[in-house]
Order: structure tokens, then C-alpha cells, then sequence
């Protein structure tokens, strides 16, 4: 069996593919890929099934080494030092370094066959909120490669958009937790650019920005979250959630993300701005 040797693990590596569905309701989150549709791509571009595990790779840094030939596509934030968008050849003992990316936050490695480590209840993803999955990757650890009798595609490029670091508008409709905010605060959630704070991961988007004021003090009883969520704390500065968020959170959710919004919110990286626009359903 192949294997991918890690020399490098940049700044956070993870295994993941679509997560850990259904499972809400025994306290554990979905988690997967921030970005679905990139790993979606990357899989694709190798001849992979599109729920075969990826590398996530968060603002390059990543120097992996495989022990036999193997094909290779990266999707995402393009990082210099390997063909984008394009399935490659790896030879045994070549080593591949991703550089850090001009635009975008993370990348998606395929390799034909998918990451072959052992699942954790029906998803090989890792979540590091509640520490399911395999570990996150350092240097020195190796992981497998699958394999897989699908054709290969034959596509020597996908001509697709890229991350940019631009401002992001995003589609957002009412939270259920709405009426805990006046009028005049919701116009400022629309109308304002929030920057995207450091301290961001794979939780949440913290946010930094105006405050938004409440209408009612005090706390809620906890409530289901769900990806795309956008939670208010006390701070009054929102936090956006993303694959690895937290089942139930007690704080007001006052709107959320158009879902084929939230892949793109997953390449936010800091400093970016990002504003949010009622979508046209109300």
C-alpha cells in the first residue's frame, strides 16, 4: 500500500471528507470539509468518489513525501509550488511543498484512491472541537492511500473561480432568534463590512466589527446549531459557524448563511471583509 510521509504540516493539516451526518442528536457534530465544493473538485480532478477523504490544508506549509507514484490534485486557495486545478503525477521519493497562498485560506490535496485512514464513526474527518477522528498532522506521521477502479477523468484543467481576498458579500435570510434584535440593529448587521478576526478556525468566523445591540438580556436555553449559523455572544461582535461548530449554543442566532454561501466563507482568511445581504426570499 502507498503512503504520503509528512515533512511539513504547515499550519494546520487535517484529513476530512463530508463528515459525520445524522448524529446531532447524540451531542456530535457533522464536521468535514470547510469548503465542500473544493474538496468535492480535488476529488474529482483524480477520478475519486466524492465523499473519499481529502488533505485540508490551512494557508499552505504542507511538504509530503509518497513511497510510489501517485496522482495528485489540489482545489481551494491556490498555493504556489504545485499545478492547481490539475490532476499530476507524484513520482516515489518526489516531494511536494505547498507555499503559502495568495488569496484564500484553504486547500484541498486529492490523491487518487483517497486518504485511507480509519474511519471514526462513518467519516475519516477530523473535528477539532470535540477531538473526533484522526489527529491533526505533524510532521513525521504518515498516512495511507486508498485505492479506487474509477476511470480517471481525462481533464487536464477545470476552468473554475478562485478564492480572492476581496470583499465577500454574502446571502443571508432571518435567524430564529430575529426578534432579539430592533430594526435599527438589523439594518447595521446588513449594511456594515466586518472584518475577519485571528482568532478564526474551523469553529467559526469571528467577526470584528460595530457591536450589535440586543433587545432582551440574559441567555437562551440551548438551542441546535447548524453550519452557516451566525451567533451574537455579549460582545455583540458575531461569530459565524462552520464545519466543526458546536451542536446546541445558548447565544441568539440572528441569521444565517445561504448554504451555497458557506463553502466560500470557509476560504475567509484574516483581515478579509465581509458584508452580508438579505436574499431575495426575505
Amino acid at each position: 500500500m502507498t503512503t504520503l510521509t509528512v515533512h511539513e504540516s504547515g499550519a494546520l493539516t487535517t484529513v476530512q471528507d463530508f463528515g459525520r451526518r445524522g448524529m446531532s442528536a447524540l451531542g456530535i457534530g457533522r464536521s468535514g470539509a470547510c469548503d465542500r465544493g473544493a474538496h468535492r473538485l480535488a476529488n474529482a480532478l483524480v477520478g475519486n468518489h466524492p465523499t473519499f477523504a481529502t488533505l485540508e490544508v490551512t494557508l499552505g506549509g504542507l511538504m509530503l513525501e509518497a513511497d510510489g507514484d501517485v496522482v495528485i490534485a489540489t482545489a481551494g486557495a491556490r498555493c504556489p509550488g504545485a499545478p492547481h486545478l490539475a490532476p499530476f503525477r507524484l513520482a516515489a521519493g518526489e516531494r511536494l511543498r505547498l507555499g503559502l497562498p495568495i488569496a484564500g485560506l484553504r486547500t484541498y490535496l486529492a490523491v487518487r484512491g483517497g486518504i485511507d485512514v480509519e474511519p471514526v464513526l462513518g467519516s475519516r474527518s477530523t473535528d477539532i472541537l470535540s477531538g473526533l477522528g484522526p489527529k491533526v498532522l505533524s510532521a513525521g506521521d504518515s498516512v495511507s492511500v486508498g485505492t479506487t477502479s474509477r476511470p480517471t477523468p481525462g481533464v487536464d484543467v477545470a476552468p473554475v473561480s478562485e478564492p480572492t481576498n476581496e470583499l465577500m458579500a454574502l446571502q443571508v435570510g432571518f435567524g430564529p432568534r430575529r426578534d432579539w434584535f430592533s430594526v435599527h440593529t438589523w439594518a447595521l448587521f446588513t449594511s456594515q463590512a466586518y472584518t475577519v478576526d485571528s482568532q478564526s478556525n474551523r469553529v467559526g468566523v469571528r467577526l470584528s466589527g460595530e457591536p450589535l445591540p440586543r433587545l432582551q438580556d440574559g441567555e437562551l436555553t440551548s438551542e441546535g446549531m447548524l453550519r452557516g449559523a451566525i451567533q451574537v455572544p455579549p460582545s455583540g461582535l458575531p461569530v459565524l459557524f462552520l464545519a466543526d461548530h458546536p451542536v446546541t449554543g445558548g447565544y441568539p442566532v440572528i441569521a444565517y448563511v445561504d448554504d451555497q454561501d458557506v463553502d466560500r466563507c470557509g476560504q475567509l482568511r484574516p483581515g478579509q471583509q465581509v458584508r452580508f445581504i438579505m436574499n431575495s426570499r426575505g
